[in-house]
């Protein structure tokens, strides 16, 4: 790679603080993160006067913050900006927000609600939904593959999973679009005081739709996952209204919204590398695997997320102090040369693999790793190994988010014999 010239006098973390930098093509933004790997120290990106957060940019850096728990805390919130204590107030803290006991308790509420009975039933559930959704894709020969596909698998996934009534689903999928799109986007002055903002407003409707189905359940439980959250009793405890709002609209908009930006980049990353492809479909059980965990290092959907200082630590050569904010750029530690060869190059074979986009270990590892990778491998396999197959047309409509690596549209067209 080569790498952009420094402007003289240029603060080296001034760059990711401008808007303008996350709309330049993805090979700009690459480059720009390999420059700030090179230095010898984190550099200091600015937010406004007095405020900024230190980018952690190196493979090893951001592991070694997410494994340390106790120094690098969540709390107060990990997406820039932070999460404003109202709105903290009013839709309750997300367990990616959480540390210490309170983040464990609602993990060990969590996990024991995803049953091996419950795990297996979703795994066959993902197989069905991917060979209908070809199958549709097949009859009705749509051009735009994110609302077409991507977003379609995720989103039956989680809801058949949860338990969500079918005349409730067309309205989450509206809402969780509604409460993801402005994310790490640049807006106007006028969307950015809309309050409480379209947003929110989607983020409230969803969570007051899932705690009355909460309610129900724990009169009449059911064989699903809100079932299992609020009638559990680990250590005395369930799943309140407030915690399973907020839990949902976790797993709605990030569940949804990562594992079909992964689908959508790893369409385009197969169709830009036939040879790959080729491949792939040479064995699909032997290679899919490797396939699946290198489109997600190769396009890591989260792009960043912040921690807080709560202690004294020194890393990468830089004392940090309490309160200090750091930012740890999963999509600069996924192409770190000191950990992946040639690490611009898609290769499905890549062995080792250990890629952060799934986050850098410790306790706030994602939850939805293993079903992630099993919907991803299910839809590929659909998708490649049909009569008819798939091809991206053109580039993918991204966002400019600074936080996901969002995909708006993305056109594709059949491959004809």
């Amino acid at each position: 790679m080569t790498l952009p010239a420094q402007r003289p006098g240029q603060d080296p973390g001034r760059e990711l603080a401008e808007p303008g930098f996350w709309l330049q093509p993805p090979a700009h933004r690459l480059a720009a993160f390999a420059r700030l790997r090179a230095l010898e120290a984190p550099v200091f990106v600015p937010e406004g006067p007095g405020h900024g957060h230190w980018a952690l940019v190196r493979h090893a850096h951001v592991q070694e913050a997410s494994r340390l728990p106790k120094v690098f805390a969540s709390a107060p919130g990990v997406t820039t900006p932070e999460p404003a204590r109202w709105v903290r107030a009013l839709f309750g803290d997300s367990m990616v927000n959480l540390d210490g006991p309170d983040h464990a308790q609602l993990r060990k509420i969590v996990q024991r609600a995803f049953t091996p009975r419950l795990l297996a039933a979703a795994e066959a559930d993902i197989h069905a939904v991917a060979a209908r959704i070809v199958d549709d894709v097949l009859a009705e020969q749509p051009d735009e593959f994110v609302s077409a596909v991507a977003s379609r698998l995720p989103l039956e996934v989680i809801c058949n999973m949860m338990g969500i009534p079918e005349h409730h689903r067309p309205e989450i999928a509206d809402r969780v679009n509604h409460a993801s799109e402005n994310i790490g986007v640049e807006r106007g002055l006028a969307a950015r005081l809309r309050m409480p903002g379209r947003g929110l407003r989607a983020l409230a409707r969803m969570q007051r739709m899932v705690a009355g189905i909460g309610r129900e359940r724990r009169k009449n439980p059911a064989d699903d996952l809100i079932s299992a959250l609020v009638c559990a009793n680990v250590d005395g405890q369930a799943l309140g209204a407030r915690q399973l709002g907020a839990f949902f609209s976790l797993l709605m908009v990030a569940g949804v919204e990562t594992t079909r930006n992964a689908i959508t980049h790893g369409l385009t990353l197969l169709t830009d590398h036939p040879g790959q492809r080729d491949l792939l479909l040479s064995d699909f059980e032997e290679h899919a695997d490797g396939a699946v965990d290198e489109m997600i290092r190769h396009s890591t959907p989260i792009i960043q997320f912040r921690r807080t200082l709560a202690t004294e630590h020194t890393l990468g050569g830089h004392d940090f102090r309490p309160g200090d904010k750091v930012v740890l750029y999963y999509a600069s530690a996924n192409r770190d040369e000191a950990v992946f060869p040639d690490p611009d190059a898609f290769d499905i074979t890549r062995s080792p693999n250990p890629h952060l986009g799934f986050g850098g270990g410790g306790p706030h590892f994602c939850l939805g790793a293993h079903l992630a990778r099993v919907e991803m491998k299910a839809l590929f396999r659909e998708l490649l190994t049909r009569p008819v197959g798939l091809r991206a047309v053109g580039l993918p409509d991204l966002a400019g988010s600074n936080f996901d690596n969002r995909v708006r549209s993305l056109k594709f067209a059949f491959e004809r014999p």
